[in-house]
């Protein structure tokens, strides 16, 4: 059966305190239906000083979750490391571990855009060795033994259950993120279908004998809309994945390489290009996906139409993809 994920940024332009808080209370109910019906993992991911309201705290978001679910994993897709205290991280994802019995997954990047850093007045040509600093905390810290840290000896507790450590993979599109994957000895996540990469990362797990191993997005990830009626759909909502796509568009520099990479000006560009997708739920089951991603929520997309979406795929996608 394919990895069926529900992903939230839990964008919402120009939503007053009041509304953004009944998205947030509707993605939880959200993450509790998908839970109970078997989805398998809710996504969320990082990003600072949006005019969107895109989120900007996962691992508030991700404790949420846990509390309102039994089984779900979250993967945060991804954590711009370098913007995290070390031992402060540590902690935090320590106490997620426990909480959630090791539900959590978590992806360091180091971002794409100047402004975040700029935002915490962390110097971003610097970004490379702050997330060297970072990954080599988190596993020292993981161990509950003592560890030289900024000149002085630390420990940090509480440790977390899961063994030999909480879920952590090294995120990124350059052969940099590869190889400080391969140093580690930790999983790789290439933002993109990037076979070469994967390869040079393999190359570079035999150069320093570590051990690890590749979550590569497959060549076809679209993000997926469950409708009846997809022409209603595109015409109805299809700005809710536009403002994402060309949000996004704004932000990624020219040679990024992203499973989630537009160029499309109009809804229409936009449905032509197939990042976005909204199917039929037979449509879907059809498409024979290694990954399904649903995005219930996608650019400020109204709640009710987002349970729309999740209950069709629910319903009636998961049962034929069970077969």
């Amino acid at each position: 059966m394919p990895v069926t994920v529900v992903r939230f940024n839990l964008v919402a332009p120009g939503a007053t305190p009041a509304q953004l808080g009944a998205r947030y209370r509707a993605a939880l109910e959200m993450a509790a239906y998908a839970d109970d019906r078997g989805v398998s993992t809710v996504q969320t991911e990082e990003h600072h000083g949006a005019d969107n309201n895109w989120l900007p705290s996962p691992f508030a978001f991700a404790g949420a979750v846990f509390g309102a679910t039994r089984r779900v994993a979250v993967t945060v897709s991804a954590i711009i490391g370098p913007l995290h205290d070390p031992l402060r991280l540590a902690e935090e994802i320590a106490v997620l571990d426990l909480l959630s019995g090791g539900r959590l997954v978590t992806v360091a990047g180091i971002g794409y855009r100047p402004q975040e850093y700029e935002l915490f007045g962390v110097d971003f040509a610097r970004r490379g060795r702050l997330q060297d600093e970072l990954l080599e905390t988190l596993l020292a810290a993981w161990t509950g033994e003592p560890f030289s840290y900024r000149g002085r000896t630390v420990r940090v507790t509480p440790r977390p259950c899961t063994e030999p450590h909480p879920l952590l993979l090294v995120g990124g599109s350059s052969r940099a993120a590869a190889r400080r994957a391969a140093r580690l000895g930790l999983p790789f996540f290439p933002s993109a279908h990037l076979p070469e990469l994967e390869a040079y990362y393999k190359e570079l797990l035999v150069e320093y004998g570590t051990e690890g191993w590749v979550m590569m997005p497959a060549a076809e990830t679209p993000l997926l809309h469950v409708a009846e009626d997809p022409d209603r759909a595109w015409a109805q909502y299809g700005r809710h994945f536009l403002h994402e796509a060309r949000t996004y568009a704004s932000w990624q520099p020219g040679g990024m390489r992203s499973a989630v990479k537009s160029a499309a000006a109009t809804v229409e560009e936009l449905r032509a290009e197939g990042v976005y997708r909204i199917l039929t739920p037979e449509a879907c089951v059809a498409l024979g996906l290694e990954s399904c991603v649903l995005h219930p929520l996608a650019g400020g997309m109204p709640v009710e139409e987002g349970w729309r979406s999740l209950q069709l795929f629910c319903e009636r996608v998961l049962p034929g993809l069970d077969r």
